[in-house]
């Protein structure tokens, strides 16, 4: 729309993250703690499945495609998928029901916090949390902040190199391998810890004053 110099008027383009971008990040994660909490305490499983309808309710309004969210996704289904398998064997069908809609609805609600949250603003919420812990001594806020923001980071991207190396042993006959997706997957994993490690150490994080930096 043009103003009276004739100029445009920019518009401003819909936030991709209208609800959850917003929320601080120490009350997102406080959530998501309380609501993995109660799921855990209700084996009902229309309440299960009304937890993993809200979960994917959250998840669209990340402002993240279907077909990104379904790659991210992926491997913690399958793996829930196993989990309540062994379940139905030795409990049974109902109870493993429960299983798996229980950690698909925390999986679910958990992935969209983590994708509305930098992490920036995930360890400074774990800090601000550790902080009493910090003054008594028992902890040190600065480095399991950081320690628990790079774990939650970390498991979407193992979950991408696993995705990344069954989709190249397929492609030479070897699928159904464990070994050779395990290999690899242990060594990329490593590579990319020891990259991290570099990354923290050259920022500083490993000095203290009881032992300085050489």
């Amino acid at each position: 729309m043009s103003g009276p110099s004739g100029s445009t008027r920019p518009t401003l383009a819909p936030s991709p993250h209208p609800f959850l971008r917003r929320l601080p990040a120490g009350a997102k994660l406080a959530a998501v703690a309380v609501f993995a909490s109660g799921l855990f305490a209700i084996d009902l499983v229309w309440v299960q499945a009304a937890a993993v309808g809200l979960g994917l309710g959250l998840l669209a309004t990340t402002g993240v495609g279907f077909g990104d969210l379904a790659r991210r996704m992926r491997a913690p289904l399958v793996m829930f998928a196993l989990i309540a398998g062994i379940d139905a064997w030795m409990i049974g069908f109902e109870a493993a029901a429960v299983v798996f809609l229980r950690l698909a609805a925390i999986g679910a609600i958990a992935e969209a916090v983590t994708l509305t949250t930098t992490a920036g603003e995930m360890t400074a919420a774990f800090e601000a949390g550790l902080t009493p812990f910090d003054r008594l001594g028992l902890v040190d806020a600065r480095r399991v902040a950081l320690m628990l923001s790079l774990a939650i980071r970390f498991v979407p991207v193992i979950a991408e190199e696993m995705r990344e190396i069954r989709e190249a042993q397929a492609a030479r006959g070897l699928e159904r391998s464990i070994l050779a997706l395990a290999v690899p997957l242990v060594v990329r994993v490593l590579v990319r810890a020891e990259d991290l490690a570099d990354a923290i150490d050259a920022r500083g994080f490993a000095a203290t004053p009881e032992r300085p930096r050489a």
